[in-house]
């Protein structure tokens, strides 16, 4: 009986912690419809993370930092009125489908360590929570 894999663009992976001279080690995870950026404190503990959805079509980014707290952004790039390729910037956006969101990052982060998922879905719930209030 032939083996089957899942096709890897639809899966998050967990990628290995590079050193980023003057910034926070970081891991980026990615797969077609997320981005997860993962930062670390000297003690290897999360120090924050910006998950990026919804790319390519409308992509946005919900932030938080352990010292700052959360933010949502859109992650405009410019590229539609733009004659070169231009640096993607944030911009305040306060439209967050955080269910769906939640469900796809589930579906999606099997593959991660469970502490991080975990912290990730967490978080998520609580930005929720916190818009709601």
């Amino acid at each position: 009986m032939p083996v089957l894999h899942v096709n890897s663009l639809f899966m998050l992976t967990d990628e290995p912690k590079r050193n980023v001279r003057g910034d926070y080690d970081r891991r980026w995870i990615s797969d077609d419809y997320f981005d997860l950026i993962v930062w670390y404190d000297r003690k290897n503990m999360v120090h924050g993370f910006q998950l990026c959805y919804g790319k390519p079509q409308w992509e946005r980014a919900l932030t938080w930092m352990s010292d700052r707290g959360f933010s949502h952004t859109e992650i405009e790039s410019g590229e539609e009125r733009a004659t070169v390729n231009r640096t993607p910037i944030l911009v305040p956006d306060g439209s967050s489908p955080a269910n769906k969101v939640r469900r796809e990052f589930q579906r999606r982060a099997v593959e991660l360590p469970n502490d991080l998922r975990d912290l990730v879905l967490a978080k998520i719930a609580e930005f929720e929570t916190r818009r709601k209030a």
